[in-house]
C-alpha cells in the first residue's frame, strides 16, 4: 500500500481570502494566488514518497455563489502548480448531508481505495477545524496550519506549523 499527504486547498496550498479574520475561498482565477514555498513542500513531499491528493470543500457551488466549471478551473491550476496526483471536491453545502464534505473522512476514504492508500500512513493538512477532523476521522496523523482566523480550532492535532512548507520536516520524520 502507499502513503499519502492529504492537502486541503484554500490555506494550505493556495491563500485564501481573509474577511473579519474568517477564510473565504477565492471567487475568481484573479484571485487565486499560490502560497509561498508551497509547491517547494510539495515536491519534498513526492520525494519523500508520497502521493499528493488535494481535497477542498467548496460550497459555494451548493449555494449558487460561483459554477462548478469555475471552480474546477482553479483546481487544475492548483493541481498543476502542485504537481498533485489528484484533486478531490467538495461541491456540497453542510445541510446536503453527502459523506464528501470535511469534517466527514469520504474524500479521502474514496482515495485511499482508488490509489490503495495506506490512511495510516498518511497525513491530512489543513488550516481548518473540518480538515482536521476529516483526517482523524480516516485514521490519518494530522498537520493544523494555524493561521489564528476567528473560528473554531480543532480539539487536536497531530502536529501544529505556520505553513506547509514548515510541516515537510515533521510529515517526512514521521514516516522516516
Amino acid at each position: 500500500m502507499r502513503k499519502a499527504v492529504f492537502l486541503d486547498r484554500d490555506g494550505v496550498l493556495n491563500k485564501s481570502i481573509v474577511r473579519d479574520n474568517r477564510p473565504c475561498s477565492p471567487s475568481s482565477l484573479d484571485e487565486l494566488v499560490l502560497i509561498d514555498n508551497a509547491c517547494r513542500a510539495c515536491e519534498q513531499l513526492r520525494a519523500s514518497g508520497y502521493l499528493l491528493i488535494g481535497v477542498t470543500n467548496q460550497p459555494d457551488i451548493a449555494r449558487g455563489k460561483i459554477s462548478r466549471e469555475e471552480i474546477e478551473k482553479f483546481n487544475a491550476v492548483v493541481t498543476s502548480e502542485m504537481a498533485l496526483d489528484e484533486m478531490r471536491m467538495c461541491p456540497h453545502d453542510d445541510e446536503d448531508a453527502c459523506s464528501c464534505r470535511k469534517p466527514k473522512p469520504g474524500m479521502l476514504i474514496v482515495a485511499a481505495r482508488s490509489f490503495d492508500i495506506d490512511l495510516s500512513t498518511s497525513i491530512m493538512v489543513g488550516d481548518r477545524w473540518k480538515d482536521i477532523e476529516a483526517g482523524q476521522a480516516a485514521g490519518c496523523r494530522t498537520v493544523f496550519i494555524d493561521y489564528g482566523y476567528n473560528e473554531q480550532k480543532p480539539t487536536r492535532a497531530d502536529h501544529i506549523c505556520l505553513n506547509l512548507f514548515d510541516a515537510v520536516p515533521w510529515i517526512t520524520g514521521v514516516s522516516a
